[in-house]
Order: structure tokens, then C-alpha cells, then sequence
């Protein structure tokens, strides 16, 4: 970020002016162990911490087809009755309110580990959202929080791969709601099941 109105950005970290400004792209809600996780990465960076969060909106009509996927060939011939009869509308609702309460989960557990944290849910696709706001505040790396996804992650076609294409910053890939060890093999992570 520029200091004082000049444009010219500070590259030190450790002198204590200025931010440093983190792009977390959260696929759900960021947990306390997820928030210790993050800012233990920035313990040591003399400048002030300040976690920029998104969270995406789900999308209804995704939602509710992904739903109709689940049921069964035999009651898949009532599925156009049951489409007419879904309020759209409602469930655009439902996923703004959960993406509002999840980021207000987030925001208060990074604000716990004595971080700055502030964020938005959005309905934009998300590594086009991520890159826009690392634009925005001069982010100087991102980190996506995500459930693992092996089929997209193998392809490069999950978040992750994405923004690295898309972004000069650091990305960091973290899997949700494990610590490192988990993540790592040490526990029940990814590796372990």
C-alpha cells in the first residue's frame, strides 16, 4: 500500500510502516484452527497484518440442480413438478445469508488471533474476484482455503492453479479445517484417508 499519499509502495516488512495485505479466498467459513494457522504465517512481519476475505456465494440454481442430481432415476420422472414448485428467489437468499454469516465467522475468528480482518461475500466468479481486490489493495499474496477437490486439482483447474496463472503474488493453497500436519500426512489429513 502507498504510505502518506505517495505512490511508491514500501517493500519492507519488517520496519513496521504500512500493511501488509493478505487475499484469503475462503470456500467456506475460515475456523479458529484455520485462523491460527494463517496467522502464524505472519507472525514475524513487523508490519501490520490486514487479512482481506472473500467468500463466495453459492449459486442457487447450482444448488438446486446439484440437489435434483442426488434423487434417484425413480424420482427423477417427478423432478419437472418439483422444479415448478422451488422459490429461486428463497434459496438466492438462503446462500447470501449463509455466505454473510460465514464470512462474520471468518472475520471473528482471524480478529481473535489479534489480526485485522475485513471481507466480503461475492457473487463474482472467485479467482476473478481474488484478482481484482489483490489489484485493489495491493495484496502481497493470496491464499486459498478450500476442501480438497483431487479430480480439479489434478486437472489445474481448481482456484488454487488458477490464480497462480492469474496473480504476481504468493498463492497458498490450504485445505480447510486441518493444521499443517494433517495437511502434510502427519494426521488424519488428505494423505491419511
Amino acid at each position: 500500500m502507498s504510505q502518506s499519499g505517495d505512490s511508491t509502495r514500501n517493500e519492507r516488512i519488517d520496519d513496521g510502516v504500512g500493511t501488509y495485505d493478505v487475499v484469503v479466498l475462503a470456500e467456506h467459513e475460515v475456523s479458529a484452527t484455520d485462523a491460527r494457522q494463517i496467522h502464524s504465517l505472519h507472525e514475524e512481519i513487523g508490519d501490520e497484518v490486514v487479512y482481506h476475505v472473500l467468500i463466495p456465494v453459492e449459486d442457487a440454481a447450482g444448488r438446486v440442480e446439484a440437489a435434483m442430481g442426488a434423487l434417484g432415476s425413480g424420482e427423477l420422472l417427478a423432478a419437472p413438478a418439483v422444479m415448478s414448485d422451488i422459490d429461486y428467489e428463497a434459496v438466492r437468499h438462503e446462500c447470501e445469508d449463509r455466505a454473510a454469516a460465514e464470512l462474520a465467522t471468518s472475520l471473528a475468528a482471524l480478529s481473535a488471533t489479534g489480526s485485522r480482518a475485513i471481507g466480503r461475500a461475492i457473487s463474482d466468479p472467485p479467482v476473478e474476484a481474488l484478482e481484482a481486490l489483490v489489484r485493489e489493495v495491493d495484496g502481497r499474496e493470496a491464499i486459498i482455503l478450500t476442501r480438497p477437490h483431487v479430480v480439479a486439482e489434478f486437472f489445474h483447474v481448481d482456484w488454487s492453479s488458477r490464480a497462480r496463472r492469474k496473480l504476481g503474488v504468493p498463492v497458498l493453497h490450504l485445505l480447510e479445517h486441518e493444521t499443517f500436519d494433517e495437511q502434510a500426512g502427519g494426521g488424519e489429513g488428505v494423505t491419511g484417508l
